[in-house]
C-alpha cells in the first residue's frame, strides 16, 4: 500500500515536517511506502475555471500538478500538511489542490485522506476545514485521530516538544493505516459504494 505525502511547508525541515516525519515512522513500521513531496516553495499558479482538463484529463498549466496526479491515482491514502497562515493553509498548497482534485478525473473513492495543520498558536482547526473539504467532496473517507490533526510549535524543530502533537500524528497514522486496509478488504469482497448519476444544480432559475 503507498501514502503519497504534499507537505505545503516552504520550510523542508520546518514544523510541518516535524509532523509529518512522525506520521512516516508509523507508515514504515506498518510497510506502507511513503512518497513526500515538498511543494510549498512551488510555483503553482491558481485554477483560471478555463475547463480545458474536462477535453484533456489534465490541468492546462503543465507543472507539479500533472506531475503529481498519477502518483495520487496510484496512492491508498493522501496526506495533506500545512503551516498555517492568517487562519488558513498555505496559498500554494490549496492553489495545487483546487488543480489537482479538479482536473485529475480518476475516481478518487475511498481514498484516504488526512490534513495536518501547524501553528505557533491559532487558526489551525480552521486550516483543516478548509483543507479536508478536498476529500469530502471526492468521496474520500478521512482518518481521525486522538485530538484534531494539529501541532504546535514557531521556532524551527520547535514542534518536536509538543508531546500531544507528536501523539496525535502517530495516532493519525495508524488509525489512517487501518483505514487503508480495512477498505483494500472491503473492495475484494464487497467493491465501491454503488453510484448514481449525478444531480447538477444552482440557485439561479
Amino acid at each position: 500500500m503507498k501514502v503519497l505525502i504534499l507537505n505545503g511547508s516552504p520550510r523542508i525541515n520546518g514544523n510541518t515536517t516535524v509532523a509529518v516525519n512522525e506520521m512516516i515512522k508509523v507508515f514504515e513500521a506498518e510497510s506502507i511506502e511513503v512518497e513526500h513531496i515538498h511543494v510549498g516553495m512551488k510555483d503553482v499558479r491558481s485554477c483560471i475555471a478555463c475547463g480545458q482538463c474536462g477535453q484533456t484529463g489534465k490541468c492546462a498549466f503543465d507543472d507539479i500538478v500533472n506531475e503529481i496526479a498519477p502518483k495520487f491515482e496510484e496512492a491508498d491514502g493522501l496526506v495533506i500538511a500545512s503551516p498555517v497562515y492568517y487562519a488558513a493553509a498555505n496559498p500554494t498548497l490549496t492553489a495545487l489542490l483546487t488543480r489537482l482534485f479538479y482536473s485529475a478525473h480518476f475516481d478518487k473513492t475511498m481514498k484516504v485522506g488526512a490534513a495536518v495543520a501547524c501553528a505557533r498558536r491559532g487558526g489551525t482547526t480552521a486550516a483543516l476545514d478548509e483543507l479536508n473539504k478536498f476529500f469530502t467532496i471526492s468521496n474520500m473517507p478521512v482518518a481521525p485521530s486522538s485530538y484534531w490533526n494539529i501541532i504546535h510549535g514557531r521556532d524551527q524543530g520547535e514542534a518536536s516538544q509538543d508531546e500531544e502533537g507528536l501523539h496525535t500524528m502517530r495516532t493519525l497514522a495508524r488509525n489512517m493505516t487501518f483505514l487503508m486496509k480495512s477498505i483494500a478488504l472491503g473492495k475484494e469482497q464487497y467493491g465501491l459504494p454503488e453510484k448514481e448519476q449525478k444531480a447538477w444544480t444552482n440557485f439561479v432559475r
